[in-house]
């Protein structure tokens, strides 16, 4: 059976009524929810630090390969508000430019992770119980019987040191997950009257996998993307405290982290100013995550 669709039968769908009530109640319980707007909130400011980096920072020229002695190793002040580092190199603006990475590599890794896992889900969960469904789901086993990090270490680490290498490795241990999600949801959906129904009019099986299952499985998709980003951005910064993610001088938190260790207490900004980025980006998405599962849960009021 063909399943017809125009970009014209999408716009009128989407302005419809219905669509228009249910965004008004997505907002709604979104909005409830005062930790959330605060966490996407810092969202924007942390996409708006990783865009405009080099504008928006103080010390420009701090970003690359720079020394300046004479200001190295300064306590915050009005000048440096984090601080220098050894090379006397601004703290702040090399925080700040460390958004970019740390972003890029959380969009990258859920880009294809996310795509991946889902479509293994969704066939293993719609071939329940058969050889399909023992072979995607063994395999998967396989990978998320291994702690995350320490596989992320092993692939990273035969790899050459840099940033491609890095959101490859973490990239490896992250689509197991959702394919566990969607697996779970795919196989009750796939015994839902409607999914029969569709099988019975003869829908292809593409049809019956992104038209019929997959719209039911986004609501947990996207709250797990949400919180997933966090997680991602520490793995990617334990990657890089050990020296496996980007590389110098191009900053990045976990190797300003790395850096500023041995030199605690004494000079403390050069790892809690980074730690806080961290920690920044983490708690936004976090609670925008927070959000996005209260704005789909249908039990909400």
């Amino acid at each position: 059976m063909s399943v017809p669709g125009s970009r014209r039968a999408a716009r009128k769908a989407l302005l419809s009524p219905s669509a228009k009530e249910n965004l008004k109640i997505y907002k709604y319980k979104f909005s409830r929810n005062k930790l959330s707007v605060f966490g996407l909130i810092l969202v924007f400011i942390s996409i708006f630090f990783a865009i405009f980096a080099e504008v928006i920072v103080p010390f420009p020229e701090s970003i690359g390969s720079f020394v300046d002695y004479a200001n190295a190793s300064l306590p915050p002040g009005p000048r440096h508000w984090f601080g220098t580092d050894q090379m006397g190199r601004d703290v702040l603006s090399r925080v700040v430019f460390s958004f970019r990475g740390a972003l890029i590599m959380s969009v990258t890794v859920l880009a294809v992770s996310v795509p991946a896992g889902t479509v293994l889900g969704l066939i293993a969960g719609y071939y329940h119980g058969t050889k399909v469904d023992a072979v995607i789901m063994r395999i998967s086993d396989v990978f998320l019987s291994v702690p995350s990090l320490i596989l992320a270490l092993c692939v990273a680490s035969i790899l050459e040191p840099n940033m491609m290498n890095s959101m490859l490795a973490v990239t490896i241990m992250w689509w197991p997950w959702y394919t566990r999600l969607v697996y779970g949801q795919a196989s009750s959906i796939s015994e839902e009257y409607f999914v029969k129904n569709a099988e019975l009019i003869g829908a292809s099986k593409a049809h019956i996998l992104f038209k019929e299952i997959l719209p039911n499985c986004l609501s947990p998709i996207f709250t797990k993307m949400a919180l997933d980003v966090g997680w991602v951005i520490l793995m990617g910064a334990s990657l890089s405290f050990v020296g496996l993610g980007e590389q110098p001088p191009t900053p990045a938190f976990g190797q300003m982290i790395s850096d500023g260790a041995s030199l605690m207490p004494d000079i403390w900004w050069l790892t809690v100013f980074p730690a806080g980025g961290i920690a920044f980006m983490i708690l936004g998405f976090n609670f925008l995550g927070d959000g996005i599962r209260d704005m789909f849960d249908k039990g909400g009021h």
